[in-house]
């Protein structure tokens, strides 16, 4: 019986349980190494969606173009 009274004074009171709780949330809070390893993936994303956008309209226009050079040959034979 002596010991549990033992260890339960030697426990942190809930206040510095909380306290400690609360500092290592703000603490969480406070890092941003994630958030910016998140902003370079939207900028790489950003990028690459443009670039997706910028092949798709002049791989069409190439594509027409190639055609029409094509036929023009064909023509001349």
């Amino acid at each position: 019986m002596s010991r549990i009274r033992a260890r339960a004074k030697r426990s942190p009171s809930p206040i510095i349980g909380s306290f400690i709780v609360r500092k290592h949330a703000l603490d969480f809070l406070k890092n941003e190494s994630g958030a910016t390893a998140i902003e370079y993936g939207l900028i790489a994303a950003g990028i690459a969606v443009a670039i997706i956008a910028i092949v798709n309209t002049l791989g069409g226009q190439l594509k027409d173009i190639f055609t029409s050079i094509s036929t023009g040959l064909q023509q001349d034979n």
